[in-house]
């Protein structure tokens, strides 16, 4: 045997082992979605796709639960090029660009289907504009319908004013919202909210129902006001230079895979959404009920701040886009 002949042999498969490591792309991806939730569901089943269609040529690593910080402190990595990609709450999106809140008005939408809507009436320009901003959406979803969950009962707007509220930090329109609403907030970041619930810094809070059951905030806060006060949407979102690393062979593909997973995930999160409160009402939550005038007042005290925020302020003519394809949807 020419055993320098296989040392030669050995060290080229080597270096070409090496050369396939060093030429696969990574995709760098952040969420605060917990492992085995739904959301992070949808992210490896993307992860699998992009695997398939590219041939292992490109990875989609996943960072799940907020290993990686908040929301706002994983949007500065990707400013800083320290991530890819994000799975992003509507309450991060507007880090990136503020155009999102369009969808996001409180008390303005009735049905998921008016949502879907208006979204895709409008998704190309909301795209567009993130793009201008350097990121490219690879697709829509939502993570339920915001409700608030408090110490005790809430049923009118006066009863939340006597209330502290948490407000992810970093969040300026979640907080021009409660201002303009006369709310009192404490802004921390998502991952400190339990414990400001625990330990009373905060006494009420504005989740949607399947946060409030995995992370169990509702043990702590266990009335829920029956009021879906805005659709927390979300996007999963990549940085231009990092999309432009992934040969453009696969762009076009690697988008429809996202977006099928995710479409499949949305109807998924719908239904788990019901499902999530009968859970937590058999564990001791109270649902608060409201009646017909108080939800007449909390609907004229939304409609009233509507030009004070961030769509009808900085974006008149897409907010009469928006109004008109409700209209249209209706």
């Amino acid at each position: 045997m020419n055993f320098s002949f296989d040392r030669a042999l050995i060290c080229s498969m080597l270096l070409l082992t090496a050369a396939d490591a060093t030429a696969q792309t990574v995709i760098k991806l952040g969420t605060i979605a917990p492992e085995g939730s739904i959301w992070h569901d949808a992210l490896l089943e993307i992860r699998e796709q992009w695997r398939e269609i590219s041939n292992g040529e490109v990875e989609l690593r996943i960072y799940a639960g907020g290993v990686l910080g908040g929301e706002d402190e994983m949007i500065r990595k990707m400013q800083r090029r320290g991530l890819d990609a994000l799975a992003i709450s509507g309450a991060g999106l507007p880090l990136i660009d503020r155009v999102v809140e369009c969808l996001q008005l409180p008390l303005f939408f009735d049905s998921y289907a008016e949502l879907d809507y208006v979204r895709s009436g409008i998704s190309s320009e909301l795209e567009r504009s993130f793009e201008e901003q350097g990121y490219r959406i690879l697709s829509w979803a939502e993570a339920g319908w915001v409700h608030f969950f408090a110490k005790s009962p809430v049923r009118t707007p006066d009863e939340l004013r006597q209330l502290r509220l948490w407000t992810g930090s970093g969040s300026p329109e979640s907080e021009r919202v409660s201002k303009e609403l006369g709310f009192r907030t404490v802004p921390l970041p998502i991952t400190d909210m339990l414990t400001g619930l625990q330990t009373g810094l905060i006494e009420a809070i504005d989740v949607p129902p399947l946060f409030a059951l995995l992370d169990r905030s509702y043990q702590a806060a266990p009335y829920m006001t029956d009021l879906r006060f805005a659709p927390l949407n979300a996007a999963t979102v990549i940085t231009l230079p990092a999309w432009q690393r992934i040969p453009e062979a696969y762009h076009d593909e690697f988008l429809v895979a996202a977006r099928a997973a995710v479409d499949a995930m949305r109807e998924q999160i719908h239904v788990a959404e019901a499902e999530a409160i009968d859970e937590m009402v058999a564990r001791g939550l109270t649902v608060v009920e409201l009646d017909d005038a108080m939800l007449e007042q909390w609907q004229s005290e939304a409609q009233a701040i509507y030009a004070q925020l961030a769509c009808g302020r900085e974006h008149p003519a897409l907010f009469e886009e928006v109004l008109r394809l409700k209209r249209e949807a209706r």
